[in-house]
C-alpha cells in the first residue's frame, strides 16, 4: 500500500506539471480560434506561423544567439576551469564562490545590471548586446558542468604523455579533452537551452527592432493570444525536450564508455 501511494504521488506531480503543456499542445492543433471547445484537427496555425516573417526573424535571432553564445561560453569556461584548477585551494574556493553568484542572483538584477553596463560603456543595444549578455550568464552554468569532471581527472595520463614526448597542447587535446568532453557537451547543451529560454535578460539588453522568440511571444500576447503562439510554444517545448534527451544520452553514453574503457586512448598512441 505504501509503494502504491508513493507511485500515485509521483504520477500526480507529473500530471500537475505537464497537464498545462499537454493542453497547449492539443490546442495548437485545434481548428477553432476559440480555445474553449474543440472543432477539429488542423495544421493551419503552424502554416501561418512559418509564413509570418517577424516570427521567423525572431526564430533566426534566437537560434543564432543561442548557438554562438553556447559555443563562446563553452570555450571561455573551459579555459577558466583549467586556470581555476591550477589555483591554490583557498583561492579556488573564492573564485568558485564568485562564479556561482550569477546563478543565485535574480535574472532581473542581472538584466538591469547588464543594461546599465552597456549604457555606461556606450554599447549600442541590439543583436550584439544580447549576445554578450547571453555569453555572460551562460559561463557559470558551463563551468558548473566542466569543473567536477576536471577535478575527477588523473594527471598521471597527461604527465605520461608529456614524458613520451607530446607537447602540452597535443597532450591536452588527445588526453585531457576527450575525458572532459561529456562535461563540455552537457555544459554547452545547458547553455544553449538557457539561452533559448531566457526572456528577462534579453528584454533589458535588446534594441528596437530586434527580438528573440521569448520577447516576440511576450509582445504578441500583450496584443491578445493568437493560435500561432500555441504552435510556437509547442515547437519550443519540442526543441527543449530533444535537447534534454540528447543531454541524457550523452551522459549515459559517457558512463558506459568509462565503465568499459573504450574511450580511453592508449598511452602508446598519444605521442606524436
Amino acid at each position: 500500500m505504501s509503494r502504491f501511494l508513493k507511485k500515485l504521488y509521483v504520477v500526480l506531480i507529473v500530471i500537475f506539471m505537464y497537464a498545462p503543456i499537454a493542453v497547449m499542445i492539443v490546442q495548437s492543433f485545434n481548428q477553432s480560434k476559440s480555445r474553449g471547445h474543440w472543432t477539429g484537427f488542423t495544421l493551419e496555425w503552424y502554416i501561418s506561423l512559418f509564413s509570418d516573417e517577424s516570427i521567423m526573424a525572431a526564430l533566426r535571432n534566437t537560434l543564432t544567439i543561442a548557438l554562438l553564445s553556447s559555443l563562446i561560453a563553452t570555450a571561455i569556461s573551459l579555459l577558466a576551469c583549467l586556470a581555476i584548477r591550477q589555483m591554490t585551494k583557498n583561492t579556488r574556493t573564492v573564485v568558485m564562490g564568485i562564479t556561482n553568484i550569477p546563478m543565485l542572483n535574480a535574472d532581473i538584477v542581472t538584466g538591469i545590471s547588464m543594461m546599465l553596463l552597456f549604457l555606461s560603456m556606450g554599447i549600442k543595444f541590439g543583436y550584439g548586446s544580447i549576445l554578450i549578455a547571453h555569453i555572460t550568464f551562460n559561463i557559470p552554468y558551463v563551468i558548473l558542468n566542466i569543473m567536477p569532471r576536471l577535478n575527477s581527472l588523473d594527471n598521471s595520463c597527461f604527465e605520461a604523455a608529456r614524458d613520451l614526448g607530446a607537447s602540452p597542447v597535443y597532450a591536452f587535446f588527445h588526453v585531457v579533452l576527450p575525458d572532459l568532453m561529456p562535461g563540455v557537451m552537457s555544459g554547452m547543451l545547458m547553455a544553449f537551452t538557457m539561452s533559448i529560454d531566457d526572456f528577462i535578460i534579453t528584454h533589458f539588453t535588446k534594441g528596437a527592432g530586434v527580438d528573440t522568440l521569448s520577447t516576440k511571444i511576450y509582445t504578441e500576447v500583450r496584443k491578445g493570444i493568437k493560435p500561432e503562439m500555441y504552435a510556437l510554444s509547442t515547437l519550443i517545448f519540442g526543441a527543449i525536450l530533444i535537447l534534454l534527451l540528447l543531454l541524457n544520452f550523452t551522459k549515459n553514453g559517457s558512463r558506459k564508455k568509462n565503465k568499459t574503457g573504450t574511450n580511453a586512448p592508449s598511452i602508446l598512441e598519444i605521442a606524436p
